[in-house]
């Protein structure tokens, strides 16, 4: 089954009203956003951080930067950092690299989700693919993915 599909039924299961949207390939969050026609803030990008053994999901809008310093202090582990394509590609089967929904949950991963995320209604993240995307509202998305909210992120 293929990640979209896995998404969408999780959504459908819950009875979640979303918007799934398909574009020409992009491959930055900001290229996403500008493709899907969304404003940068409200397009949830997913960062994989890791400690060399265990990975965290980071979600946060594509105007901005993950403040690793203060990542690490909140997730409580001094050796996070950036993690390589090639060390996460594996957690996300039938997911095309980097292009993972920001559901860790799905995958037994903590998510840690930026506060500023918050501040819009809706958000928008791809769904598998580099063409497919899903918008859905952030209130049923913290209700799904029952992420941790902290401030982690800066301008880009």
């Amino acid at each position: 089954m293929s990640v979209p599909n896995r998404v969408k039924r999780m959504l459908d299961e819950q009875e979640v009203g979303y918007t799934h949207h398909k574009h020409a390939p992009a491959y930055t969050a900001q290229e996403v956003a500008g493709a899907e026609h969304v404003p940068g803030r409200e397009f949830a990008k997913t960062v994989m951080v890791t400690d060399g053994d265990e990975f965290v999901m980071a979600v946060l809008p594509a105007t901005r930067k993950i403040d690793l310093p203060n990542l690490r202090k909140i997730v409580g582990n001094k050796k996070l950092r950036l993690a390589t394509e090639d060390e996460f590609k594996g957690l996300f089967p039938n997911c095309e690299t980097g292009a993972m929904a920001p559901f860790g949950n799905l995958y037994d991963l903590p998510v840690y989700v930026d506060r500023s995320l918050e501040e819009d209604e809706k958000i928008t993240f791809n769904a598998g693919s580099h063409q497919d995307t899903i918008q859905i509202s952030f209130s049923d998305f913290e209700r799904l993915v029952e992420p941790k909210l902290a401030e982690f992120s800066e301008s880009l």
